[in-house]
Parts: structure tokens; C-alpha cells; sequence
């Protein structure tokens, strides 16, 4: 069985030995942040990839609304968004927890609420981000979500350091 302590210790020894040359030019904090959320997102932009083009197939998603009469449709690139989403929160999270703001005395319960009002706030962005450039600019959907990506990764950081994980002063 993995043993969740020791690989948040094995990432964080890793990120740390290549932190080295930065330590002048940035504080450790933010170079964990960088890592662990430039993994993160690298690992969405994969996942975003693989599935929109191997598994949704470019083609509309319809599916009826669990205990109703109702059918739902959405375009290839949200329902991809749908399923990514789950996967890259609670792996963001974990790695923002364990190795980026340890020192946070914030209940880990009370985090996670924090986190994912930050990563809904992201999710907006997100949403109305690819409608607006695939579906009025006509953009590709990955570059659209790359370019998203770097939007929410500055509203992240912030939200994740002054709220999610924020230190109590004593």
C-alpha cells in the first residue's frame, strides 16, 4: 500500500533539489507552488487532451439527469472539462496540502471547503472561458484551455495562500 506521508515527502525532496539555483531569485513556497500546480496543470492538460480526442471524440455528449425525464447535451469540450475536473481537484489539492503549504494549522476539512470555493471560482473561469473562445471566437479547445490555465493559476495561488492554506497568526 502507497504510503501518502512518504510520497509527499519523496515530491517534496525532489521539488527541493531542483529549487537549488532559485533560492536567490524566489521563496521556497512559491517554487513548490510552481511545481506542484505546473504538474497539476501538465497533468490536466494531458488528461484534457487524451480524453477530448480519444474518448468524447470531438462528438456531443447526452445523458438524462439521474431520477428525471430531463436530457442534458453538452458540447465535446465542456463534457471533457466534466470529467477532468474531479481528477485534477483533489490531486491539486493533495499536493498543495502536503507539499506547498504545510504550515497552514487550518483544519484539513475546513481547507478542502476552501480549496474547492477557490477551484469552483477557477472552474467558472473555465466554463465561460472556453465558450467564449471556442464558441464565439472559434479557437481550438486545447490551446482555448491553455491559455485559460494561466489566468487561473494567478487567481489560485493567491486564493490558496491567503485562504485555503492560510496561516492563523498567532
Amino acid at each position: 500500500m502507497l504510503d501518502m506521508n512518504r510520497l509527499a515527502s519523496l515530491i517534496t525532496k525532489i521539488i527541493d533539489f531542483f529549487y537549488v539555483p532559485f533560492r536567490k531569485i524566489m521563496p521556497e513556497q512559491v517554487f513548490r507552488y510552481a511545481a506542484c500546480g505546473g504538474g497539476n496543470m501538465v497533468l490536466d492538460w494531458v488528461l484534457y487532451f487524451l480524453i477530448y480526442n480519444f474518448v468524447i471524440g470531438h462528438d456531443l455528449v447526452y445523458f438524462q439527469l439521474p431520477l428525471t425525464t430531463y436530457h442534458l447535451c453538452l458540447t465535446p469540450h465542456i463534457a471533457t472539462l466534466c470529467i477532468v475536473f474531479p481528477i485534477t481537484l483533489f490531486t491539486g489539492f493533495w499536493l498543495q496540502k502536503y507539499v506547498t503549504f504545510t504550515q497552514s494549522d487550518l483544519h484539513g476539512a475546513r481547507q478542502l471547503m476552501r480549496y474547492i470555493t477557490i477551484v469552483a471560482i477557477n472552474l467558472a473561469v473555465n466554463y465561460f472561458g472556453l465558450k467564449l473562445c471556442v464558441e464565439v471566437w472559434g479557437w481550438y479547445p486545447t490551446p482555448s484551455k491553455m491559455i485559460i490555465t494561466v489566468i487561473t493559476v494567478v487567481i489560485s495561488y493567491f486564493g490558496q495562500k491567503y485562504y485555503s492554506f492560510r496561516v492563523k497568526k498567532k
